[in-house]
């Protein structure tokens, strides 16, 4: 989704004013898609947020962050937001990266909470998560064989609605960084939201998860895709090498980087709403 535009054109977007609502939204043939982009939360949000997951948040959380779409007629959504994606994330450190940083980082957020209680225990601390987004259960989705139509996709539609929603970064003690974003546009016709979660701890491993929504607005046809990748540093950092190209710049890019590292896991699922 590295090619989405910016800028948008065409339908003019529900855009309130400063110090109103915050959410952006458009509405097109029975679809409200909507995203709302706020400061990373302040202490007393960070706290109460602490104590309800259990771990600590990663260093920039964008707890009121959102990218939500919604069917009207059905009451369907599908919402992505940052506390059910870290609520996702292995609260039991069994999938704890073993790395020499880890038990520093693990120190320094005890100091950081340490008035809160049972928080702060063992946990992947790279906030790895395999969100796939928030829905309801009724009607839910179904597995599918019938994949994401990339070809109407590439056809030069209109933009009628582009957003970029960032939902946590984090630093892994100055060694990497872990991120949670959406993007989604929205053409006349149908949409296509990405939600990454990008990881790259130096001299360890990479990691790329996306969960692609797609919806074609008059069938009312709802498909997603989740790819999970994975990969090792010095695997990509050798193969980069070995193809001449700029390796740092490269190793800061998942949108380069999905080239270098192998898909681990993948699932197809599809909604028809009505």
């Amino acid at each position: 989704m590295a090619s989405l535009p910016r800028t948008t054109t065409g339908a003019p977007v529900d855009t309130p004013a400063p110090g109103h609502d915050p959410d952006t939204s458009v509405t097109q043939k029975g679809f409200k898609i909507t995203t709302r982009k706020l400061p990373i939360l302040k202490a007393g949000p960070i706290e109460d947020m602490t104590k309800k997951l259990g771990i600590a948040p990663p260093e920039m959380i964008f707890g009121d962050n959102l990218a939500r779409i919604e069917h009207l007629s059905s009451g369907w959504s599908i919402e992505f937001h940052a506390f059910d994606a870290l609520d996702q994330v292995d609260k039991t450190g069994d999938s704890m990266l073993k790395v020499s940083y880890s038990r520093e980082w693990q120190q320094n957020r005890q100091k950081q909470f340490e008035d809160i209680k049972e928080v702060v225990k063992p946990f992947d601390w790279s906030y790895s998560t395999a969100y796939k987004g928030s829905t309801p259960e009724d009607p839910a989705f179904q597995p599918t064989d019938a994949p994401i139509p990339l070809a109407l996709l590439k056809r030069p539609d209109p933009i009628i609605f582009f957003d970029d929603v960032m939902l946590y970064e984090d630093e892994l003690a100055d060694n990497g960084i872990a991120m949670l974003s959406c993007k989604i546009r929205v053409m006349p016709a149908r949409l296509l939201l990405l939600t990454r979660f990008f990881m790259r701890l130096d001299g360890v491993m990479f990691r790329i998860r996306d969960t692609r929504v797609f919806v074609e607005f008059e069938t009312g046809e709802v498909i997603r895709e989740y790819t999970a990748r994975e990969e090792t540093y010095e695997a990509v950092r050798k193969a980069l090498a070995a193809r001449k190209q700029d390796v740092l710049a490269v190793m800061r890019d998942p949108n380069q980087l999905t080239e270098y590292i192998p898909v681990v896991d993948k699932a197809l699922e599809r909604v028809l709403l009505k």
